[in-house]
């Protein structure tokens, strides 16, 4: 097969995989929607709780982008608070990091099986029809994720593509990767996903996909900017929020990013669990401090942006 049959079917694997990430954030949002934003109504009246709830919703969705653009919807209709949807917006930092830990223990192999279980659920009364779209999507996912680790067999033996997708990158050069991916595809699941696999696939090595996830952090925030443009300033002050922290995160392990990497490596799991567990300490270290001192990080956010600014 050539380097241009194998870089096309890499990329095509890519587009599935990221189409039925976003099937399957559409299907449960489309399933629970109404519930989603009530229980964010009702259960952000603490930071605690708030925190818990996008953690737990992301989690399910697998989908930090979505997560945070609804509630920065929700900040800008008034029904959150500002203060209230900065804990969402860090719990959903951390829920998101489950696509990374499924890949990374090989499920994708089961994809088949909700793919079919989701057909015959589709097809049943309306109730059972929507969830049956959202496991179809599931299942899409974990196949696509299959197809996409053996379309990575013939880039093993290739130099030049092994290069080009950042085996001898230096850490900040995967860092950026990272990012750029992450704002294309406008998802870090399948920018950490892809790093998880291709970890795994020894076509990377392990602290440039740690760097590429980290990367990915940043990347995600533009989604909520975008869907806060033409909204209040009380969204765009969530959205940017969102953005600075994750920021602040990124770039304050940056000189540290070397010896990270090795202590995760420490542990002593494969490539691609390494990954995953990166990214979820990552999220842990950055994310508690900042839930810890919510209210100082608010005030430091409207002096950043005040009323008359945004």
């Amino acid at each position: 097969m050539s380097t241009f049959q194998t870089a096309t079917i890499f990329v095509a694997t890519v587009v599935l995989f990221l189409h039925g990430l976003q099937g399957f954030s559409q299907e449960v949002q489309a399933a629970g929607s109404s519930t989603f934003q009530s229980l964010l109504g009702k259960l952000t009246k603490t930071r605690f709780r708030g925190f818990l709830l996008g953690l737990g919703i992301t989690s399910l969705v697998q989908s930090s982008s979505a997560v945070s653009s609804i509630t920065v919807a929700l900040v800008d209709s008034g029904a959150i608070t500002f203060r209230n949807s900065l804990a969402v917006l860090l719990g959903a930092k951390i829920g998101t990091t489950g696509t990374a830990w499924l890949v990374s223990f090989e499920l994708a192999s089961i994809g088949a099986f909700f793919i079919v279980a989701g057909a015959v659920l589709g097809v049943m009364p309306v109730r059972a029809k929507i969830f049956g779209k959202a496991l179809f999507y599931f299942g899409f996912i974990l196949f696509a994720l299959d197809l996409l680790s053996g379309s990575l067999e013939p880039i093993r033996e290739s130099p030049f593509l092994r290069e080009l997708l950042g085996a001898t990158a230096s850490l900040p050069l995967s860092v950026l990767i990272g990012v750029i991916v992450t704002l294309i595809v406008q998802s870090s699941s399948v920018t950490s996903g892809l790093a998880v696999v291709l970890a795994q696939q020894g076509v990377v090595a392990p602290e440039a996909a740690i760097a590429v996830v980290i990367g990915a952090s940043i990347g995600t925030t533009s989604t909520a900017l975008i869907a806060s443009a033409k909204m209040g300033s009380a969204a765009k002050r969530a959205a940017r929020a969102n953005t600075l922290f994750n920021v602040v995160g990124a770039v304050a392990l940056l000189p540290f990013l070397d010896r990270f990497s090795a202590a995760i490596l420490a542990v002593g799991l494969d490539d691609g669990k390494s990954v995953a567990l990166a990214q979820l300490v990552f999220a842990v270290v950055v994310t508690i401090p900042f839930l810890i001192f919510l209210r100082p990080f608010e005030r430091l956010v409207f002096k950043l942006w005040p009323p008359s600014t945004v």
